[in-house]
C-alpha cells in the first residue's frame, strides 16, 4: 500500500471517529437510550427509562401533540427519581383525570418557549449578576445559577435542583434533564 493511500485511510478514520465523537456529544445517552436531534421531544423522551413518570404525566395531561409539534421548546425534564422525591401520593393524585388542570400547570412550568441552551443560560447569567430567569409556558419563572461545574435551577417557591444533563438537542427544541420537580 502506498504511503498516500495509508495516509488517506488514516485521515478518513480520524474524520469518522471525530464525527462519531461530535455525534455522541450532540446526542447524549439519557436513561439508557440515545437521543437523536432528528426526533422530537416526545419521540426521544419515550425511550428514556429515567423519564417514564414524565412521559405518563405528559400523556395524562394531553400534551403529547403539543410537545411533538414544531416548537421550539426548552423542556426541563425531571427524572423518575425527581418525581419520587415528591410527598407520597403526589404523583398518583396528579395523574387522576380530575386533576388534569393542575398536572398541566406543573408540566408547563417545566417548559420555556424557544431553544435555550446551557450556553444561553450562562450568557444571560453573566449579564445579570450570576442569575438567569426565564418565564415558563405556565407563566411562572425559573431561575438558574452556577452550582459547581453545572447549573442549579430554582422555582418561585424556592425549591432547588440541578441540571444533570444539559443540551439534549431535539428537532423541536432542547431538553435539560433535572433532578427535582419544580412547582408553580
Amino acid at each position: 500500500m502506498t504511503r498516500t493511500i495509508r495516509t488517506s485511510i488514516v485521515a478518513a478514520a480520524l474524520a469518522i471517529s471525530g464525527a462519531s465523537l461530535a455525534y455522541a456529544q450532540t446526542n447524549p445517552m439519557v436513561g439508557g437510550a440515545a437521543m437523536y436531534p432528528t426526533k422530537n421531544i416526545v419521540e426521544n423522551a419515550v425511550n428514556s427509562k429515567d423519564h417514564t413518570t414524565l412521559v405518563a404525566a405528559v400523556k395524562a395531561a394531553g400534551l403529547v401533540e403539543t410537545l411533538s409539534g414544531p416548537g421550539p421548546f426548552t423542556v426541563f425534564a425531571p427524572t423518575n427519581a425527581a418525581f419520587a422525591k415528591l410527598p407520597a401520593g403526589t404523583v398518583d393524585t396528579l395523574l387522576k383525570p380530575e386533576n388534569k388542570a393542575t398536572l398541566t400547570s406543573v408540566l408547563t412550568y417545566h417548559v420555556v418557549p424557544g431553544t435555550i441552551t446551557a450556553q444561553d443560560i450562562a450568557a444571560k447569567a453573566k449579564a445579570n449578576m450570576g442569575k438567569a430567569t426565564y418565564t415558563t409556558v405556565q407563566g411562572g419563572t425559573l431561575t438558574f445559577m452556577k452550582v459547581g461545574n453545572g447549573w442549579g435551577i430554582m422555582d418561585a417557591k424556592g425549591h432547588k435542583g440541578k441540571i444533570t444533563i444539559a443540551n439534549v438537542m431535539q428537532s423541536n427544541g432542547v431538553i435539560h434533564v433535572i433532578d427535582t420537580v419544580m412547582m408553580p
